[in-house]
């Protein structure tokens, strides 16, 4: 890409993980870097000073995605620090520990999907209201984080995440459509296995690294392998690309 434009991007839940990457990445395009997370504040503060050291700066905002005044105050902050947003990624998430879904609770069910579902709707309701009329003569650009979970049902780990990543699919393609008119693009990256944070929280550290070698390319893939396909999409170089939603799964 090597573009030192001066872009803005918002990404929810930057402070670990995918979103971490992404942020960093961003910023050492040059770009100026916004974005949430909900609790862990020494994280989010790492990803600043780490973000910090290329040549973009870097903000964190505190707040829950599924909570609506949360994403309202996190948009305006972003806007009020850089006075423009010309990309958002939608990447916070969650996986509880696996189950069989006769084993889930309603708790754990209502907290997945209102993370991942209602969060997501949420954080881009507010981006199609705001990047119209905050991005550049080039328009703006939503990048959603998907999983290939959403086209391979993770039967007997996380079919409840899966479910929450297929909505999130149809909404990429759905919106796309919806904001095209007002030039701006929508797609999502779809992760396989990598090699982040989020297998311990489901109770798995080690699935990515045990999993990733049954993959085609023998491998899990890393945080900043996706980070480089989501800027990709919010990059100029995708300037024809939209409701797409790009595998980067190692051929799983």
């Amino acid at each position: 890409m090597g573009e030192a434009d001066g872009k803005t991007i918002l990404i929810s839940g930057g402070s670990r993980g995918i979103g971490r990457a992404t942020a960093l990445e961003a910023a050492k395009l040059g770009w100026n870097v916004a974005f949430t997370f909900r609790s862990n504040a020494e994280a989010a503060a790492e990803t600043v000073r780490r973000a910090s050291a290329f040549s973009g700066s870097a903000v964190a905002l505190e707040g829950d995605s599924a909570i609506e005044t949360d994403v309202a105050r996190n948009f305006e902050a972003a806007l009020e620090q850089f006075g423009k947003l010309d990309a958002v990624v939608i990447n916070a998430g969650i996986v509880a520990p696996s189950l069989t879904l006769a084993e889930m609770s309603t708790m754990r069910l209502e907290h997945v999907l209102r993370t991942n579902v209602l969060g997501a709707l949420l954080f881009a309701r507010e981006a199609a209201r705001r990047l119209p009329s905050s991005a550049g003569p080039s328009g703006g650009t939503l990048c959603f984080v998907s999983s290939a979970a959403a086209r391979l049902g993770s039967p007997f780990e996380y079919v409840d995440y899966a479910a929450s990543k297929g909505a999130i699919d149809t909404l990429t393609i759905g919106l796309s459509k919806e904001l095209a008119p007002q030039k701006i693009r929508v797609n999502a990256v779809r992760p396989g296995l990598i090699d982040t944070e989020i297998h311990a929280s489901g109770g798995q550290p080690n699935r990515a690294e045990n999993l990733g070698r049954t993959t085609p390319m023998g491998r899990p893939g890393t945080p900043e392998e996706v980070a480089q396909a989501i800027l990709w999409l919010c990059s100029d170089a995708a300037s024809y690309t939209t409701g797409a939603v790009l595998d980067v799964a190692g051929g799983r």
